[in-house]
């Protein structure tokens, strides 16, 4: 029997792959002369060009936002609960774009592309990049897609800040930023737990410097405790608790360092496990340096009202009460810099138990207001 999908997902998408000639240069100094960037999309482009959305994807994500590679995938797209027919991010509406961005490890050119220079895979040497510089070589796949302004431009965590680059570089081509679960900045704490999960991979004895794949190996154990320090942030105390509490994995406790005993130490190895096995090395330490730079008012004397002052965009942000690691102040400090900027902006603190993670998750209440925002969105 055919596969029957559900009547609100996009159904079968096919990735695309686009290749760029013309050099990109990057705010670290150096230059791609020629890339290539992996995308999906989802609904038709209208006559005017005039409805189409671009998604940003966090640290670990990638252009897979939607629907179904095959018949037999398990999951849909990572973000399938607010993308489709009558979903938040309607298709039967908007014709949205989902990539993978440059440096990431899912198509897209990245440290593990071959360097055009030598023939080898770039590793270590593939160029740092920044927000900036994603949001660049986004205006660049807009271009070839004949799409001039985009209706919204949505993200959450490190997709929102992209989200709010694009409104500070490209003024005149977005009408509406959404900027969820996300921030003008790190915090310290952030860039602590970030540097924190770049020395469990650069300390890997099978990292070599960054050039692993040479060798043949992965730093599999570093990949490990990397998301495992990650995947801790993106849940709240609340959610851990509920979801595991001191539940033990066995009937009895072993007295040793080596078993696994409880479930959130069984669910954090998994994670962990899993994650090694699908994701590069240097794609995370890539990431999350992007993460640690993004800094828009660093330029503007730390005046945030300042650097927002040229924005065009109506913005939609929201946060969720428990997520720690981009608290609701920070997406606060967003919101003020915008009033103080006289820039219509709204504003939803969503409560909610799951914390960092909750952008992701089909909470109603988060659904109804992301919804009820895109339905507002003229075409």
């Amino acid at each position: 029997m055919p596969t029957v999908f559900p009547e609100d997902s996009v159904g079968l998408v096919t990735p695309q792959t686009v290749q760029f000639s013309e050099p990109l240069a990057l705010v670290c100094g150096r230059t791609l002369h020629d890339y290539q960037l992996v995308y999906e999309t989802y609904g038709t482009l209208n006559a005017t060009a005039s409805n189409a959305v671009l998604i940003c994807h966090a640290l670990s994500g990638h252009h897979h936002a939607a629907g179904y590679h095959s018949t037999d995938e398990r999951k849909p797209g990572w973000w399938d609960s607010c993308i489709g027919p009558g979903k938040p991010i309607d298709t039967n509406k908007f014709f949205v774009v989902s990539l993978n961005n440059l440096g990431g490890c899912n198509g897209s050119t990245g440290p593990s592309s071959l360097n055009p220079a030598n023939g080898k895979v770039y590793g270590a040497d593939f160029p740092v990049m920044t927000v900036e510089d994603w949001v660049h070589s986004q205006a660049r796949l807009a271009d070839l897609l004949g799409i001039g302004q985009w209706a919204a431009v949505v993200g959450g965590s490190l997709g929102g800040m992209q989200a709010l680059q694009w409104a500070i570089s490209y003024p005149e081509r977005i009408r509406h930023c959404l900027c969820i679960a996300s921030a003008p900045k790190l915090s310290a704490q952030n860039i602590a737990f970030n540097e924190v999960a770049r020395q469990a991979i650069l300390t890997d004895p099978e990292f070599h410097g960054g050039h692993f794949q040479e060798q043949g190996v992965i730093p599999k154990r570093g990949l490990m405790l990397a998301r495992m320090v990650g995947h801790i942030t993106y849940l709240s105390d609340d959610a851990m608790g509920e979801k595991f509490g001191r539940g033990l994995k066995s009937e009895k406790l072993n007295y040793d360092f080596h078993s696994v005993e409880f479930q959130v130490e069984s669910y954090l190895r998994y994670q962990g496990e899993e994650f090694s096995g699908r994701f590069d090395a240097n794609t995370y330490l890539l990431m999350t340096k992007a993460l640690d730079y993004f800094d828009p008012a660093g330029s503007h004397g730390d005046d945030l009202a300042k650097t927002l002052a040229g924005v065009k965009a109506d913005f939609c942000v929201m946060s969720f009460t428990t997520d720690w690691r981009f608290s609701p102040a920070r997406s606060r400090e967003i919101v003020d810099a915008l009033l103080a900027a006289n820039k219509n902006v709204s504003y939803l603190e969503i409560d909610a138990p799951q914390g960092h993670d909750a952008f992701l998750i089909p909470i109603p209440r988060y659904l109804q207001a992301f919804g009820g925002y895109m339905k507002r969105i003229e075409v």
